[in-house]
């Protein structure tokens, strides 16, 4: 049995203790066991995190940038190994795979410019003799906690600023797909990165609460569900560190009247079904504008569903593979099952598929349900399934206040040929981010991620300048050179 270890001062750790199980989700077979930490390993971790930190951050930008342009080559070496590796844990099909991997590499990318991102202002002759300029230095000891959707995208987000900026880094991936994490770590040492400052720790639980509890630990960045998130965010904050904390999401896609609804239909297709729905900036709920938008779309989306391939992550005709555990397939039946129950209408329904030679795999087929309604349960929470849900507006503004009244606020987008309906859309609607005629609104690198509402607990967004803002902290310094002796004064100083 494949043992998955942790990650310390540049090599692997094995420790005897618990074991959690790794599935193979194509297969519903145990493939792989991960060791689980504790709060030993934990405070073991962050002293040798803490003892490697202070070399790192004394090492000039330039050369950190040197190593983050390193790791970017060997991830982009490495990406079939990774992406099939990945796609063996989580279950998304290998194509998926290699964009969680992109979409990762490109804040890689962005942190390549560390020598430039860490400037800071500079204002000479802000009073007689006297110059103001302010500088951004690490935290310390950082940590990232993340969910197992996107076993490489997301720790990414997290590490690469984390260490351009100075920090060591300590990653808590999810337990259910760790394999890439450690790989990452890995490459990170091979790219020229000194020991101690890229970590690994696996567990559950135990290692978050000692994570979130320790005081070398100056910073965690955290994605997963909103009540985790929100009671992380709290405990984190409490303790006096800096906390940036990710929750759950439910993106609706706005159609309008004049909207092309076979490229509608199409971006559709890949927003609500791909990964399998797995996604924070998934498109679970389809919103169209009057009954005659929702009839003609009903009717294109029917045959566009049925068409869809389900299948093993190795299969490069797949549209989508299995769910990442048996539980998780559970849960998501158990929500179509309560949708019924509800009263919205089952137009598709995804379960019960099989796939021959992979009967014990964690399959669903997509589903789609019309005439939901936003008193049910079924369209207040995350299903996080390949599970689409319709919701029909009367008006323009109808479905502004669906998206503004919904408990999460992570994504939106808004199909249309109208300038101007777009327009009152961007500025009304209630939501981080939102995207015109894109069904998936995930902000390019140099930009940033982050909901509202439920869907995000902190101040600073993911990677972007506020990565940048989050894992260091200014120091603005005021300072005088002169010849001339200054007289006594009492008042608070003024310029």
């Amino acid at each position: 049995m494949r043992m998955i270890d942790h990650f310390m001062d540049g090599r692997s750790l094995h420790l005897d203790g618990r074991l959690g199980d790794v599935f193979d989700p194509n297969l519903g077979r145990v493939q792989a066991q991960v060791g689980l930490g504790d709060a030993a390993l934990v405070d073991r971790m962050a002293a040798n995190a803490k003892a490697a930190q202070p070399a790192w951050a004394a090492l000039n930008p330039q050369r950190r940038a040197r190593v983050m342009f390193e790791f970017k080559r060997l991830i982009e070496a490495n990406m079939q190994s990774l992406a099939e590796l990945l796609a063996s844990e989580h279950g998304k099909v290998v194509a998926d795979a290699k964009g969680d991997i992109q979409r990762g590499l490109e804040v890689v990318e962005f942190v390549c410019g560390i020598p430039h991102l860490l400037k800071g202002g500079y204002t000479q002759g802000a009073g007689t003799d006297i110059d103001v300029y302010d500088i951004h230095q690490p935290l310390g000891v950082t940590a990232g906690i993340t969910p197992f959707n996107f076993p490489a995208m997301i720790p990414l987000w997290m590490a690469a600023p984390a260490i351009a900026t100075g920090n060591a880094f300590i990653l808590k991936p999810s337990e259910r797909d760790p394999s890439v994490s450690v790989r990452l770590a890995e490459l990170a040492m091979e790219a020229g990165l000194p020991a101690g400052i890229f970590n690994v720790l696996h567990g559950d639980k135990t290692v978050v609460d000692a994570l979130v509890e320790h005081p070398d630990v100056k910073a965690i960045s955290f994605v997963g569900s909103s009540d985790i998130a929100q009671a992380v965010y709290a405990r984190g904050a409490s303790a006096g560190k800096r906390m940036q904390c990710m929750g759950g999401a439910k993106n609706h896609g706005i159609v309008m009247p004049d909207a092309d609804l076979d490229r509608v239909v199409a971006d559709v297709m890949g927003a609500a079904f791909g990964s399998a729905g797995e996604r924070c900036m998934a498109m679970p709920v389809i919103a169209p504008v009057g009954e005659r938008t929702a009839e003609r779309l009903r009717q294109k989306l029917i045959p566009a569903i049925a068409s869809l391939r389900v299948g093993v992550s190795t299969d490069p005709d797949a549209d989508y593979g299995p769910v990442v555990s048996a539980q998780h397939k559970a849960r998501i039946e158990g929500y179509i099952q309560m949708g019924v129950d509800e009263g919205a209408e089952l137009v598709i329904d995804g379960r019960g598929f099989s796939l021959q030679g992979h009967e014990e795999g964690y399959f669903l087929a997509p589903t789609l349900f019309d005439h939901v309604t936003p008193a049910m349960k079924t369209y207040q929470d995350e299903i996080f399934g390949p599970v689409l849900q319709m919701v029909r507006a009367d008006s323009l503004d109808a479905a502004i206040k669906l998206a503004s009244d919904h408990p999460y606020g992570n994504g939106v987008a808004i199909f249309t040929r109208d300038g101007a309906a777009a327009r009152a859309f961007v500025d009304q609607v209630e939501v981080g981010m939102v995207g015109i005629n894109v069904p998936i609104p995930v902000p390019v690198a140099y930009h940033s991620f982050g909901g509202w509402k439920r869907s995000a607990f902190g101040d600073l967004n993911q990677y972007g300048m506020d990565s940048i803002r989050f894992f260091t902290r200014t120091k603005t310094v005021t300072q005088r050179w002169s010849e001339t002796a200054a007289g006594r004064n009492f008042s608070i100083p003024t310029l």
